[in-house]
């Protein structure tokens, strides 16, 4: 088995917002739907259950109707301070059929308003990290990082 750091992708930036409203973002699906995909796609059915074992799941689509259901459970939650999901389950203890990766988010407090926010993508394979990378995981991520921000700092 290859190394964890050869299976992981990481985006590290500091935001102008406060983690509180980052993790908003994140845990409330009407706000998650506005940001998650870079436009021109979009999440939609969100539904999120945010607490250690509780399900997730939402539709990521595409502007040439592209579907991809996303399913997947929470595996920690530590409010305003990390996140971890895996799509290695769809819910409960029940295994996917075809499990991508486990994402691992955190919020650190930096003061001034601002979040050292860090997303991991820890994937199954090298493989699957390479293909997630050419998918364009920096660009899109990075993306995604914009509008979380945008839109945390529209919220009180």
């Amino acid at each position: 088995m290859s190394d964890v750091s050869e299976r992981e992708l990481v985006l590290t930036r500091t935001l102008k917002a406060p983690r509180h409203l980052l993790w908003r973002c994140w845990t409330e699906p009407a706000l998650l739907e506005k940001w998650f995909c870079p436009a021109p796609w979009r999440v939609t059915d969100v539904e999120l259950d945010v607490h250690t074992g509780g399900a997730q799941s939402f539709v990521m689509r595409g502007p040439d109707g592209e579907v991809m259901p996303q399913q997947g459970v929470y595996l920690e939650v530590i409010e305003n301070e990390k996140l971890v999901t895996t799509d290695a389950y769809v819910r409960a203890w029940e295994p996917s059929e075809d499990p991508f990766m486990t994402a691992i988010v955190t919020f650190e407090d930096l003061g001034n308003g601002e979040t050292l926010y860090t997303a991991r993508a820890r994937h199954w394979s090298v493989e699957k990290k390479q293909q997630h990378e050419a998918m364009g995981f920096h660009e899109g991520w990075g993306i995604c990082a914009d509008q979380l921000e945008a839109l945390a700092q529209t919220l009180k």
